[in-house]
C-alpha cells in the first residue's frame, strides 16, 4: 500500500505564498499522475493541479498563473507552490497519486489526509 503525506498548510494573509508537500511512502512500485484538489465547507472537492509522470501539468482555471505543481521523483514528493494567495484559496487541500505498489498490482488512487489552508482578507 502507498501512504500519502502532505504538509505546509497554515493560516497566510491574502497576496501571500504557501508550499505544500506530499510524500508518498510505503510499498511503491511506480507513481503515474499526481495532484492536488480542495475542498471548501459545503462545497465538492475540486481537482487544483495535477501533473503526470512526464512532467505534463493541467491546472483550475481559478488557480492558473497563481500555483505551481512539480514533483521530485527521487523522493516520491509533490510539491505545489501557491502565491498571490485568495480567501477563496480557503480550503482543505488533499493531494492525490495514481500508482502500484508492485509490478503484478493494479493502479490504484490513493489519497492523503490533507491539510488546511486559510487565506484570510
Amino acid at each position: 500500500q502507498v501512504q500519502l503525506v502532505e504538509s505546509g498548510g497554515g493560516l497566510v494573509q491574502a497576496g501571500g505564498s504557501l508550499r505544500l508537500s506530499c510524500a508518498a511512502s510505503g510499498r511503491i512500485f511506480s507513481i503515474n499522475a499526481m495532484g492536488w484538489y480542495r475542498q471548501a465547507p459545503g462545497k465538492q472537492r475540486e481537482l487544483v493541479a495535477v501533473i503526470t509522470s512526464g512532467g505534463m501539468t493541467n491546472y483550475a482555471d481559478s488557480v492558473k498563473g497563481r500555483f505551481t505543481i512539480s514533483r521530485d521523483d527521487a523522493k516520491n514528493t509533490v510539491y505545489l507552490q501557491m502565491n498571490s494567495l485568495k480567501p477563496e484559496d480557503t480550503a482543505g487541500y488533499y493531494c492525490n497519486a495514481d500508482a502500484k505498489s508492485a509490478a503484478w498490482d493494479m493502479r490504484r488512487n490513493y489519497w492523503g489526509q490533507g491539510t488546511q489552508v486559510t487565506v484570510s482578507s
